[in-house]
């Protein structure tokens, strides 16, 4: 396992999260943030379950999460998950083991052993993939769920341009330089972030390594990028979202997003009406979930939730 370990992330600060460590069924070792878990004040409220998009990490809900965590109204307990290959979670031997499908399973197993039965989902990209899954499989987990920035179409030229990027990236120098490097890339796609964005998103991004900054996750797991044809219509996944139609549901959509189109977003509302849809004017794919007033969004989701339940 030593020879799998992805290296030391950035840690938030002591006492703002627990490190829980859980096995996978095949026995790799995962990695959960989980906040406000001892907080009498979050008990008998739906917990969030955080899940990132393709080679991201607990990191990018830190903020969030506190958020929610330490809301003075009404606090609920919050769990992001490290995918194997990525954050603080043990890389695969075996890369074809990184799929949807298999990290579905990892997230059942982590809420197993963390003892979540039901909760609020906010999955990110490949994270709202994974939800498509579970409503498939596992309807009974979720109680409710928003899609940050995914639905059940997902556009090539969107795709074309995550694995550009993901392949062209320059190795920064140091932090600043990260920052840079990020912000020369995304900011057409993200005007409303600030340096001081660009600088907590490379700390999100970034883990230091033998004295350099690497992307934080197993490079073996853009192997699955290579084989996508990009010039054929991406499968589509209706009947999966129209399952998770029964439940209450938002959906996030970054302004210029090139992976979830605005039609796309029409198409959802039509196949389930209840659907609540949110622009978040400024960002592209995917929304960052702590800035430009999403939490104040979420909060208000997550309380007509609560009044659902009730009634």
């Amino acid at each position: 396992m030593a020879d799998n370990n992805p290296g030391a992330a950035p840690r938030p600060a002591p006492g703002q999260h627990e490190d829980v460590y859980f096995s996978a069924s095949d026995g790799l070792k995962l990695h959960a943030a989980d906040y406000g878990r001892h907080d009498p004040a979050t008990r008998g409220r739906l917990p969030v379950v955080c899940l990132p998009g393709l080679t991201r990490n607990t990191r990018d809900f830190h903020d969030l999460a506190l958020i929610l965590s330490r809301d003075d109204k009404a606090p609920r307990r919050v769990v992001s998950f490290d995918y194997r290959g990525r954050g603080r979670s043990g890389w695969d031997k075996d890369p074809s083991r990184y799929t949807i499908l298999v990290e579905a399973e990892d997230v059942l197993s982590g809420m197993a052993a963390l003892g979540l039965e039901h909760a609020i989902f906010i999955g990110t990209s490949r994270g709202g993939l994974i939800m498509h899954v579970l409503a498939a499989s596992r309807p009974g987990v979720m109680a409710a769920g928003v899609l940050n920035d995914i639905g059940p179409v997902i556009e090539g030229a969107g795709l074309a341009q995550i694995k550009a990027y993901l392949s062209r990236t320059p190795r920064p120098k140091g932090w600043d330089d990260a920052a840079q490097i990020l912000a020369e890339a995304h900011s057409r796609s993200f005007p409303a972030l600030s340096d001081a964005d660009w600088a907590d998103f490379a700390r999100a991004v970034y883990v230091e390594k033998s004295g350099k900054l690497v992307p934080d996750y197993d490079p073996a797991l853009l192997d699955g990028l290579k084989g996508v044809d990009l010039n054929t219509p991406l499968p589509t996944l209706w009947p999966q979202f129209e399952g998770l139609g029964g439940m209450p549901l938002m959906a996030l959509r970054g302004e210029h997003s090139a992976l979830l189109s605005n039609q796309t977003l029409i198409d959802m509302q039509a196949r389930v009406p209840s659907l609540k849809a949110v622009t978040i004017q400024g960002h592209g794919h995917a929304p960052i979930l702590h800035l430009s007033g999403i939490p104040q969004i979420l909060g208000q989701f997550f309380a007509s939730v609560d009044k659902q339940r009730r009634h």
